[in-house]
């Protein structure tokens, strides 16, 4: 039996990251439609981060902290 042990997922640390919000970048300027739900969770996760660039692709951010 082995003792390698893995640890499950993908520490948040990881996850919410720089490239995380070049991914966003490179979908926006794709000109990719992106639903507000789906934009609304790129703020939760990133904050001003992702604030920003959403507004460089002329989104109404005050729309999403309705959703």
């Amino acid at each position: 039996m082995s003792d390698h042990r893995t640890t499950p997922g993908v520490t948040r640390e990881n996850r919410i990251s720089d490239e995380g919000l070049q991914r966003l970048d490179r979908q926006l300027a794709r000109g990719g439609k992106i639903t507000l739900p789906v934009l609304a969770q790129w703020v939760r996760r990133y904050g001003d981060s992702a604030r920003d660039i959403i507004r460089q692709y002329g989104y109404n951010i005050d729309d999403l902290d309705q959703i």
